[in-house]
């Protein structure tokens, strides 16, 4: 048997096949991101190096924005570069943070920055909010708690979608990031930021702050960095925000506060100590991002007069 399958074998005819070579697909290579100093007028400001000032605004309750855009106007007279919207607040019936930037944008000519928090865990709605929002004209945005949105837009940046395939387009986000210097474990806080910056984050922005120690770790990332003013409107807030939202407020501060014997100087009391805090961080950062305690929008606008002079300086 042995014999006879050897015998078939070696009168066979040997067949050459020729080899299938198989290219393998180069993998998509991102785009060149847009410079920083060409995404938007608070890009540019940001990379030269200017002092910048923002201010929160929440976003219309309701249809009628009058009284937001109304705000805005008197924010762009105060010498402000930019109104930020956030996307977060839960109290009623609100516009979308998208809308409220356009509509600023359109009415007031002052820029805006889309304020968006990191609670909606569907990336792709979020980068279809960011497609959305992008079209439409904003070009700021400033990323809250998850490193989620952040990381969505930096793809889109580089002209790539969520699964990494090129979209043959690119948005130009001015990427900024939120930072908690008061954080319970301030060195997570601080890895990732790194991991942010890695991931493209352009700037920073803090919570408030009060007390200039907790804001030395977050200057060494190689970004800027913008410092958050809260004007303080009562001893009460100020209790609040030390022991339910870890703002670390010096001593000294609080008990200017609580020496404030009517509403009216509790506030006068709050503006100066914004006023002090402009100063004092104002050769350390960026720039500042201040807020409007509940709404009060006057507040802001006393405030930005110590803002005037730190750019001055």
């Amino acid at each position: 048997m042995r014999d006879e399958i050897r015998d078939a074998v070696g009168g066979a005819r040997r067949v050459y096949r020729t080899p299938v070579i198989v290219e393998i697909e180069a993998r998509p290579q991102p785009m060149e991101k847009v410079p920083v100093s060409s995404k938007s007028d608070l890009g540019s400001k940001l990379a030269t190096g200017a002092f910048v000032s923002l201010v929160e605004i929440l976003p219309p309750r309701g249809l009628d924005a009058s009284q937001e855009t109304g705000a805005a106007k008197l924010y762009k007279e105060a010498g402000f570069d930019c109104i930020v919207i956030s996307d977060g607040p839960r109290s009623g019936p609100r516009l979308s943070a998208q809308v409220a930037c356009q509509l600023i944008q359109q009415e007031t000519g002052i820029e805006a920055a889309l304020h968006v928090h990191g609670r909606d865990r569907d990336f792709l709605r979020i980068q279809n909010k960011l497609l959305s929002a992008y079209k439409v004209g904003i070009r700021n945005l400033i990323c809250a708690a998850g490193d989620g949105v952040a990381a969505v837009a930096d793809r889109l940046n580089r002209g790539m979608d969520l699964g990494g395939n090129p979209m043959g387009t690119q948005t130009g986000w001015l990427l900024g990031v939120e930072v908690n210097p008061g954080a319970y474990d301030i060195g997570d806080e601080l890895r990732r930021l790194e991991s942010r910056v890695k991931a493209g984050a352009e700037f920073a922005v803090t919570q408030p702050i009060f007390d200039l120690d907790s804001l030395e770790a977050f200057l060494k990332f190689g970004i800027p960095v913008i410092a958050g003013i809260w004007p303080l409107t009562s001893s009460r807030n100020a209790e609040y925000m030390v022991n339910e939202l870890r703002v670390p407020i010096p001593e000294p501060y609080r008990e200017r506060m609580r020496r404030a014997d009517s509403a009216e100087a509790a506030r006068a009391e709050g503006v100066a100590i914004a006023k002090e805090m402009v100063q004092r961080v104002s050769p350390l950062v960026a720039g500042v991002q201040l807020s409007a305690p509940f709404g009060r929008y006057q507040t802001a606008i006393d405030v930005a007069h110590a803002i005037n002079q730190a750019i001055e300086r």
